[in-house]
């Protein structure tokens, strides 16, 4: 079984939807280990407390530079045997030292069909653009911005009547829906 880590930043809820699946036995090729947020009162660590999961706040501003605070990460995921990084909602960029500790072992989920809308913003950026089709994206991270290896999307479409507020839920609808199978998946392999 891989033991996994996941960064997040705010609300949560893939978060709490891949430990639900975890708990109620929907996948089973990986665990996570722990929770690491960047943001003292980010929702997400009341999700883990709840659900039981060790979690670290590792505040980025306490430390004198990028390095610095990915040595203490790095030091935490030894700690914890962790082997796989998974970002859900985690809005920092990585840096040398996470990326190549961790080479081809981070994980993101993305709410667009990349490479269409890359960075934050990208479902309100999807939906500004009139397009009649956005969706998720699963990739591998690398140093280029939801530029990784495609791990696995999904389209989703956008009809005439959708507000902002309505294709925010359908993408995060589809990230729950996609993300732990697919990371199952790829686990098992």
């Amino acid at each position: 079984m891989v033991k996994t880590a996941i960064f997040a930043s705010g609300n949560g809820s893939n978060f709490e939807h891949i430990i639900l699946d975890i708990q109620n036995k929907v996948v089973n090729n990986f665990n996570v280990a722990l929770l690491i947020v960047d943001k003292e009162n980010c929702y997400a660590l009341k999700r883990a407390e709840k659900l039981g999961v060790k979690s670290i706040f590792i505040d980025p501003k306490s430390f004198d530079n990028k390095n610095e605070y990915e040595t203490k990460i790095i030091n935490i995921l030894k700690e914890h045997n962790v082997e796989f990084l998974i970002l859900a909602g985690f809005m920092r960029i990585l840096g040398g030292l996470l990326l190549s500790e961790y080479r081809n072992k981070i994980i993101n989920i993305h709410p667009s069909y990349l490479p269409s809308f890359k960075g934050s913003n990208a479902i309100k950026n999807a939906f500004d653009s009139k397009i009649d089709k956005t969706g998720v994206t699963i990739h591998y991270v690398n140093e280029e911005l939801d530029s990784g290896k495609i791990i696995y999307q999904e389209y989703l479409t956008i009809d005439k009547s959708c507000t902002l507020e309505d294709l925010e839920e359908k993408v995060h609808k589809l990230e729950h829906r996609i993300f732990s199978r697919t990371l199952d998946k790829l686990f098992k392999q």
